[in-house]
């Protein structure tokens, strides 16, 4: 049996109820990836390029601090990595999570709400960041979430 971590980075909440609907749906435990500084709603405003948001997504180097590691990360099999998706891609604080734990040997899983887009390039983004461990596909998770059809995806996905 796989020891399974969902983690999340919600500004707004939206990804937080998936993440929270996911874990109880699965077994898991449950992480928040928590920005040092919060996201208010000025920074996100993705039709000011000015905004906090817009100037980190333009700076493929940028990393936002975060204000804890997950603990005992070396415990799980499986992580799951929730966020909204931000310009076709996870937003930098999520590189920021991937390249401050060691997730070598373990399954990746991207999951992601939008408003518009899909998954666009996270999962091979993310493939870079990690390059020790497996991406999947992932999914988007918007809508109603029902625990049959999450429990039915994690067994797709072989967990």
């Amino acid at each position: 049996m796989n020891k399974t971590l969902v983690t999340y980075f919600s500004p707004t909440g939206t990804t937080e109820r998936a993440a929270e609907a996911l874990a109880q749906a699965i077994g898991a435990d449950l992480f928040e990836i928590e920005p040092t500084r919060p996201y208010s709603r000025a920074d996100l405003n993705w039709n000011d390029r000015s905004s906090r948001s817009s100037i980190e997504m333009r700076d493929e180097a940028a990393r936002p601090a975060i204000v804890r590691t997950a603990e005992d990360i070396a415990a799980y099999d499986v992580v799951f990595v929730g966020f909204p998706i931000w310009w076709y891609v996870e937003p930098r604080i999520i590189d920021t999570f991937l390249e401050t734990h060691d997730l070598a040997g373990k399954t990746i899983v991207p999951f992601a709400t939008s408003g518009g887009s899909g998954l666009g390039k996270a999962p091979q983004r993310m493939q870079t960041l990690v390059p020790k461990a497996t991406v999947a596909d992932g999914k988007l998770l918007n809508g109603r979430l029902e625990d049959d059809a999450l429990r039915a995806w994690a067994r797709d996905l072989g967990l």
